[in-house]
């Protein structure tokens, strides 16, 4: 009995998270206007919630609803890399990527690795941008431990770096 109770709870954990990462994919598509739609597009896709949890979710994600010139009010989800970067900032950022070395996963752990001496500004740049997909990084000299979210796969964590640090697509 106990086994199954632990199954259910990892399930509802990953199903969690998939539907979360679900509502960031749908309001990035910039045209959700209401708690009500984005509750139906979920449903239209399979997911089985009530309006509280949605609630419970948009809290987590810290969505927001912003005036849209067009359409009124529209939900957003704002992220460190949201905000008008400086071209000297994003040349910085950019310049870090060439210390990239490789990206190894095992579990929801990433191992980064950096030529000597980059991998601090490296995580100080992915914990200032904030992505909702990494909790957190530990850095040493050269490799930096990526802790993600539960549920994360690799691909998202990659996208998440990509948009931190764009000279990274060609990287990795």
């Amino acid at each position: 009995m106990h086994k199954f109770a632990f199954k259910m709870n990892i399930y509802s954990v990953k199903n969690k998270v998939q539907r979360q990462l679900e509502i960031r994919r749908i309001i990035q598509g910039g045209n959700v206007h209401s708690q009500e739609q984005l509750l139906a597009v979920l449903k239209g896709k399979g997911y089985d919630l009530t309006q509280a949890t949605l609630s419970r979710d948009l809290k987590v994600l810290q969505v927001a609803k912003v005036p849209h010139p067009v359409k009124g009010y529209v939900y957003t989800i704002p992220s460190g890399n949201d905000q008008a970067v400086n071209s000297a900032e994003q040349i910085r950022v950019n310049y870090l990527a060439d210390g990239f070395k490789s990206l190894q996963f095992s579990g929801s752990l990433a191992v980064l690795r950096t030529l000597p001496g980059y991998a601090s500004s490296f995580a100080v740049v992915i914990d200032q941008a904030d992505p909702w997909e990494i909790l957190g990084t530990v850095a040493g000299d050269d490799t930096i431990l990526i802790i993600q979210r539960e549920g994360i796969s690799k691909n998202d964590l990659m996208e998440a770096l990509i948009k931190i640090m764009p000279k990274l697509r060609e990287k990795l």
